[in-house]
């Protein structure tokens, strides 16, 4: 099974988000700002910015927004459905990790659990 096509003659190859995100934009054509006016358009505020960081791989869309957004990209970028998502791979960790064993955490105090 051939790798799925962006553009004619282009395709996306299962490689890190933000390099496919580069590619599929550079294909397109498309400058950020007119990519984030398109994205308004549909209803998704994006800013010029995150989606920089996005392609350059300093930030990577997590929040429900963002994932909406990833999804209209895969239609103006002319992607398969969820094929920019499906190269994010599972969701980062958020918060602070425990020092306390997890068997131990119902049983901990606060400050067992989270010393400063």
């Amino acid at each position: 099974m051939s790798p799925p096509k962006i553009f004619p003659g282009a395709t996306l190859h299962p490689e890190p988000f933000p390099r496919a995100l580069r590619a599929a934009i550079t294909a397109s054509g498309l400058p950020l700002d007119r990519i984030r006016h398109r994205l308004e358009l549909r209803g998704v505020s994006i800013s010029v910015p995150t989606l920089s960081h996005w392609q350059s791989g300093r930030r990577r869309p997590e929040r429900p927004e963002s994932l909406r957004a990833l999804a209209e990209l895969d239609q103006l970028l002319s992607l398969p459905p969820s094929a920019l998502r499906s190269l994010l791979g599972p969701p980062r960790p958020r918060g602070r990790k425990s020092s306390v064993p997890a068997q131990r955490r119902d049983r901990a105090t606060p400050e067992e659990t989270y010393p400063t």
